[in-house]
């Protein structure tokens, strides 16, 4: 009975699914700053010259204001002015970044839409719940990870900055644009650099987070089984279930089809597939029957096995309406059945005839 209570199995798709309406998903903080930052740097790189250009141009603007006296009609000018620069320079950033927000969101857990996280819960401010939350593990992990996380970016950023002051000595005897174009080649090798660690931390957040969710997820035994218990109750289920039963067995009646001795069809809506044991002494069966697609598929599967195939659509509609699947046809049926079956073999046997 411990053994059923003990949370030792993985999470079924339904739990993970439930856990996900409650909003309860696995994300990694990390992951996605790391996307965002990458995105970042990559679109500001592209867009340099774009920024430089729209500073420069607000640069002069602001230049042909020297000796002006300020009036308030030039101030809101200026002020407007200055916003719709700044909103050309940020938008070609903002864009590329927000959406890569949303796809490292959408990446680690796929689209999730759900209010309860804003439904209103009294125990989230209960002081007693919230000092054994502020105090548990999972706080101290997080901390953990937090001051070592920050302490290797501090950490790698010294050592290269070190580097970078060794060299400042020469440089400082250049030309401004050649200490300017040192400053902005320094900064690219750190922010390469920074961009190798943060990926590094971010993948192991990633694993980390997963592990950590997938391991709060894991169900009792007993668990499982009310879930079952749960599912089998469900119309949808059930439907699901029934709809795959049904494939299964049209699966085995069609590959009944080439054991068959005789088609007898509509010709196009309805076809009965008959096999007649004599050796068994009973009556012919049918081994399949369909219509429109299904009887499509038999007069198919009969064509590629050779088994032959008989229009007589008054029989075919009352052995499909009458007889099902695996059992053997009524004694109404004898005389016209046996008619079809004798024409069968009398076609065989000219067929194999010359062989012989």
């Amino acid at each position: 009975m411990a053994d059923d209570l003990e949370k030792t199995e993985e999470p079924t798709p339904k739990k993970i699914e439930d856990a996900k309406k409650e909003g309860n998903v696995p994300k990694s903080m990390d992951t996605s700053g790391f996307i965002t930052l990458l995105v970042a740097v990559i679109a500001f790189m592209a867009l340099t010259g774009w920024i430089f250009d729209r500073l420069e141009n607000l640069y002069r603007y602001y230049v042909n204001f020297v000796g002006e006296e300020l009036t308030y009609r030039l101030l809101v000018e200026i002020t407007l002015h200055t916003m719709k620069e700044t909103f050309l320079m940020v938008l070609p950033l903002a864009v590329p970044v927000a959406i890569a927000g949303m796809g490292a969101a959408w990446a680690q857990y796929g689209f999730l839409f759900t209010t309860k996280p804003l439904t209103p819960d009294l125990t989230k401010i209960d002081p007693i719940k919230g000092a054994k939350n502020l105090f548990s593990l999972k706080k101290l992990v997080e901390g953990f990870k937090i001051t070592v996380k920050v302490g290797a970016v501090f950490g790698v950023a010294f050592w290269v900055f070190l580097s970078f002051i060794q060299e400042l000595t020469s440089v400082s005897h250049a030309p401004l644009a050649q200490q300017i174009a040192w400053l902005a080649d320094r900064a690219m090798v750190l922010a390469a650099v920074m961009l190798v660690l943060l990926m590094v931390l971010a993948l192991a957040d990633l694993l980390f987070v997963r592990y950590n969710y997938f391991k709060g997820l894991r169900m009792s035994k007993q668990e499982i089984k009310d879930e079952m218990k749960q599912l089998e109750g469900n119309p949808e289920i059930k439907a699901k279930i029934r709809q795959i039963q049904m494939e299964m067995a049209r699966r085995r009646m069609l590959a009944e089809v080439p054991t068959a001795d005789v088609v007898i069809t509509n010709p196009t809506h309805y076809a009965v597939a008959l096999r007649y044991e004599r050796e068994e002494g009973g009556a012919p069966k049918v081994v399949a029957k369909g219509a429109d697609l299904i009887a499509l598929k038999i007069r198919e599967i009969a064509r590629e096995h050779g088994v032959q195939i008989v229009e007589n659509p008054p029989l075919a509609r009352e052995l499909y309406r009458s007889v099902e699947v695996d059992r053997e046809i009524p004694e109404r049926f004898y005389q016209a059945v046996a008619e079809v079956l004798a024409f069968v073999y009398r076609s065989k046997s000219r067929q194999s005839g010359p062989l012989g």
